[in-house]
């Protein structure tokens, strides 16, 4: 006890003085040798305050001495660091006092196999997954106090969105006899099946054997030749889709389950959502909720763009007619995907990336 007592003040008040040392006597050199890490810190105080400081004493995400300093260049009050180093390192002290009064008893190699002394390093192991869940408890409870919890619940989870995410979690959670609610207020299946991955594939399919005839010399075949209709190639773009289609409709999740409401979805509270159809709106309680609402392409704020008819990787499938000269914006997945299928049904394609290669987000071998 006296240890633990010893310890944890002498601690605190070696880390006071080193908040005290930044703060008065090294200011500029704490500054330049950790200035990138001390924007997050910085970040962190100003946002939870004396709780982000527990945070870090409890799970230490930076080492204890960068702490010290660091919290010497904010307007936090020495006090105020005092007294939460000091209870939140309490409990890892506790820890730490405990196993090395274990290690100080061995009196010969069997002693390490001890109940003690495994159960110390135990507790050593699993203290940080116990302290951040604490942590996680004291965040939620700061931020779910606002409401009001409902004494019990419609639902056990509300899914928003039935793209690929929302389809695969609620297809999950009816797995496991969860009461499901998945709202949609556009097309099931989302941006994957009607403008993202099924229409791109079929896409790319139709380019390359069109690219592939083109080059039939190359794979030691003397004559090939192909006639396209880009109208006829958009069809078929869309027939596929439709024959994908069941596979996430209203229909077949309902079977499986789910509650599938039409309409627009909108988060009252962590419990509570309201849902908007063309005839009503109601509130559903719901243990949890999953966003899965997807995004829409960023159309730059070029001057001019809104006059020229623009497309986005929403609207260009509807083309039916080849563009016989194309610019994409764009140099990640979706816009090679594009511009490269275009390139091979005739367009004149011109790529723009402001990044230095196209797909920056892969490997330069790949992408160079």
């Amino acid at each position: 006890l006296w240890g633990t007592v010893i310890v944890s003040f002498a601690s605190t008040i070696g880390a006071t003085l080193a908040f005290l040392a930044a703060r008065f006597l090294f200011r500029d050199a704490v500054k330049a040798r950790f200035g990138m890490r001390l924007n997050a810190i910085d970040a962190g105080l100003a946002k939870e305050g004396a709780l982000y400081l527990f945070t870090l004493r409890l799970v230490p995400v930076f080492p204890f001495f960068m702490i010290n300093l660091a919290m010497g260049l904010t307007q936090l009050k020495t006090q105020t660091f005092y007294w939460v180093s000091q209870v939140g390192m309490l409990a890892g002290t506790m820890v730490y006092v405990n196993a090395g009064t274990q290690l100080a008893q061995l009196e010969s190699l069997s002693g390490i196999l001890s109940p003690g002394l495994l159960g110390s390093f135990v507790l050593l192991g699993i203290f940080p997954l116990i302290a951040n869940k604490i942590v996680e408890t004291i965040k939620a409870n700061k931020i779910y106090q606002k409401w009001p919890k409902p004494a019990r619940f419609d639902n056990n989870i509300v899914v928003i969105g039935a793209g690929s995410g929302g389809l695969v979690t609620s297809y999950i959670a009816a797995a496991v006899k969860a009461k499901v609610t998945l709202v949609e207020k556009h097309k099931m299946g989302g941006d994957c099946l009607n403008t993202g991955c099924v229409p791109s594939k079929a896409l790319i399919r139709s380019a390359k054997l069109l690219y592939q005839v083109n080059r039939a010399k190359d794979f030691g075949i003397k004559t090939a030749a192909a006639e396209f209709d880009f109208a006829d190639v958009m069809e078929r773009v869309q027939a596929i889709i439709k024959t994908v289609a069941p596979h996430d409709s209203v229909q077949r999740y309902s079977g499986l389950g789910v509650n599938v409401i039409e309409g627009e979805a909108k988060i009252v509270s962590p419990w509570e959502v309201r849902v908007s159809t063309a005839g009503a709106s109601r509130t559903i309680s719901t243990r949890a909720i999953v966003i899965a609402a997807g995004a829409r392409p960023l159309v730059p704020p070029i001057p001019g763009i809104d006059e020229v008819g623009y497309l986005t990787s929403d609207t260009v499938w509807a083309l039916r007619e080849l563009p016989k000269r194309l610019v994409v914006l764009g140099g990640g997945p979706i816009g090679c995907e594009l511009a490269q299928s275009f390139a091979r049904f005739g367009s004149q394609v011109t790529q723009v990336e402001m990044a230095p290669r196209l797909l920056i987000r892969e490997d330069g071998d790949v992408s160079a």
